[in-house]
């Protein structure tokens, strides 16, 4: 939905999931293959895609001992959240845009709600303020266990969430986002994050292409969600043209 409730061109697409899961090539990926087929994208994150975000990132991935309380990690990442919104996802959605989001209001639930403990309520009344009635149309969760996606981090992605959190914070959060999908299976798409870089691809587009309908953005069709799967066997395609790729960063 748009901030002020009116009708928006765009459609909103988020991608969750567990450290290491792998959204940020996934977002990429999707951009090109979208682009290639003429169809404008614009590529963001939580934390950042403003220059107050990427501020305020640099404080919540990286903060100095002692790590900032729940309820100041939530406050911060809702400022940065409100600020996207305003000044990049808004904008592209009013443009017909298509926007691909790496992580938005549900990681707060999960890591701030289920894995550090705060209210969900309270959590979701927080966003509700930050950026309206703004939602995503499609949410892709990648999920796979933590351990595997702890494994997968290399040294310069070491952020203070995998240096100070346990395992069992890493379970709830893995839970956390589980519980989400499940409460909303018309938004949420799970993807078993285990698959190839290629059949993850290929089960987010499959994901995506019903949800635009004939004409693209705007011209939504309703349809029934679908996820990859450890057995499944997905459509591959051709590597798409990586050209005219937009990164809002």
């Amino acid at each position: 939905m748009h901030l002020d409730g009116g009708r928006r061109r765009g459609f909103f697409l988020t991608l969750e999931g567990p450290e290491g899961s792998g959204k940020s090539t996934q977002a990429q990926r999707l951009a090109a293959r979208l682009t290639a087929a003429g169809l404008p994208c614009v590529v963001t994150r939580e934390p950042g895609g403003t220059a107050l975000g990427e501020a305020v990132r640099q404080i919540l991935l990286h903060a100095p001992e002692p790590s900032p309380a729940p309820a100041a990690d939530a406050l911060l990442f809702n400022a940065a959240r409100a600020q996207l919104a305003a000044e990049v996802i808004v904008p592209a959605l009013e443009r017909g845009e298509i926007v691909i989001c790496d992580r938005f209001g549900d990681s707060t639930l999960a890591y701030q709600g289920f894995g550090a403990g705060q209210p969900l309520e309270a959590l979701r009344s927080l966003a509700q303020f930050a950026v309206g009635d703004l939602s995503p149309d499609l949410t892709v969760l990648i999920d796979l266990p933590v351990e595997d996606g702890l494994a997968r981090k290399q040294a310069d992605e070491i952020t203070r969430f995998e240096e100070r959190a346990d395992l069992d914070f890493h379970r709830r959060v893995r839970d956390g986002f589980l519980a989400l999908a499940a409460s909303e299976p018309d938004r949420f798409v799970i993807i078993d994050g285990r698959l190839t870089v290629e059949a993850i691809e290929q089960a987010i587009f499959e994901a995506l292409r019903p949800r635009l309908g004939p004409g693209g953005p705007g011209r939504k069709v309703p349809t029934r969600t679908i996820a990859g799967a450890p057995d499944a066997s997905p459509l591959h395609s051709s590597e798409p043209e990586r050209s005219s790729l937009r990164m809002d960063r």
